[in-house]
């Protein structure tokens, strides 16, 4: 692995674009979960100056476009695709995958960032639990289904990417919990334990990803950091929010505890997940919110290998899929 280039907690996602602006130019990067005020879409905004496409994904065309807007405000010319995918459903799923499967441009880059807020127990239309199928499942049928875009993104000098949006969180607690995984238990549920275990399970698909594809398409994950986003806003979302203390009494964020990041410098560790070529030899590698690669802040129980393995076949069976390259 060559040497990464530095960058700060301050660092920018377009100070992190500039960087690596080669790398950008002439890519087709899918991007999903890119409702405006998110992660996603910022990175969607900061990649669309120098790509060649970004496709932006949300449940309703009403989003969509204000999304697009939102990227060509900023980048008038941007070639932006709009697709709609409501990934908490596995039929949802396979329609939006057909329409990628579709177009005529490969893809060079599939940055995983949908994710459901947190709140009470709720099920999907498919019965699973709402956090783990919008985060993890979805996601997953979604990666298999389109999985041949990606391959034919691949050439002797380039790999394809995917990029799991984690956390911090994926820390916490021992991982997925498999007896719940596809059978949902509101007796058995916490939220903010349910979202340490997406996050977990990102981490694991990244590394997992990597090893299944024999360096066909090379996965990463990495902690954005604390961002105030449209996500920990949701009125669902804020009382557990105010219990970790990451939000205050007054629903505001509190700086005191934490260093939060702007929206830019979120995206900015995305960003450098997906095109910085220093991490072209280390497929799975894991990055903290500064975009530094540090597989020390991995937790062992995502990066297990037994883990890992139970987490992608269960999820095989939960699709009814076999991901295979």
């Amino acid at each position: 692995m060559s040497s990464p280039p530095k960058f700060t907690l301050e660092s920018t996602g377009e100070e992190v674009a500039a960087t690596f602006v080669d790398e950008i130019k002439g890519k087709n990067v899918l991007v999903t979960g890119t409702s405006v005020n998110g992660i996603g879409c910022n990175s969607a905004s900061i990649i669309a100056k120098y790509a060649n496409l970004v496709v932006v994904t949300g449940y309703n065309e009403e989003r969509l476009k204000l999304t697009e807007e939102f990227i060509k405000k900023e980048t008038p010319t941007a070639n932006v695709r709009r697709l709609v995918l409501d990934i908490s459903s596995l039929s949802a799923v396979r329609k939006a995958a057909a329409e990628v499967n579709a177009y005529p441009e490969p893809i060079h880059v599939l940055i995983s960032n949908a994710a459901a807020a947190i709140g009470p127990f709720k099920l999907t239309v498919d019965n699973l639990e709402s956090q783990m199928a919008t985060s993890h499942i979805g996601p997953f049928l979604f990666t298999k289904l389109i999985a041949n875009k990606l391959l034919a993104a691949g050439t002797p000098t380039y790999v394809p990417r995917i990029v799991y949006v984690s956390s911090e969180a994926h820390f916490h607690g021992t991982g997925v919990n498999f007896e719940t995984l596809g059978k949902p238990d509101k007796e058995k549920y916490h939220p903010l334990e349910t979202y340490c275990q997406i996050k977990s399970a990102g981490v694991s698909m990244a590394m997992e990803v990597s090893k299944r594809s024999g360096g066909k398409i090379n996965g990463y994950s990495c902690t954005p950091g604390v961002v105030l986003t449209n996500m920990n806003q949701k009125p669902e979302s804020l009382e557990w929010m105010q219990m970790i203390g990451v939000m205050g009494p007054d629903g505001k964020p509190d700086y005191e505890k934490f260093k939060w990041k702007s929206l830019s410098q979120g995206a900015a560790t995305v960003i450098a997940a997906a095109f910085d070529p220093s991490l072209n030899d280390a497929p799975g590698t894991y990055l903290t919110e500064d975009s530094v690669a540090d597989n020390t802040k991995r937790a062992a129980h995502s990066a297990d290998p037994a883990q890992r393995e139970k987490l992608w076949s269960m999820t095989e069976e939960l699709v009814g899929e076999k991901f295979i390259f």
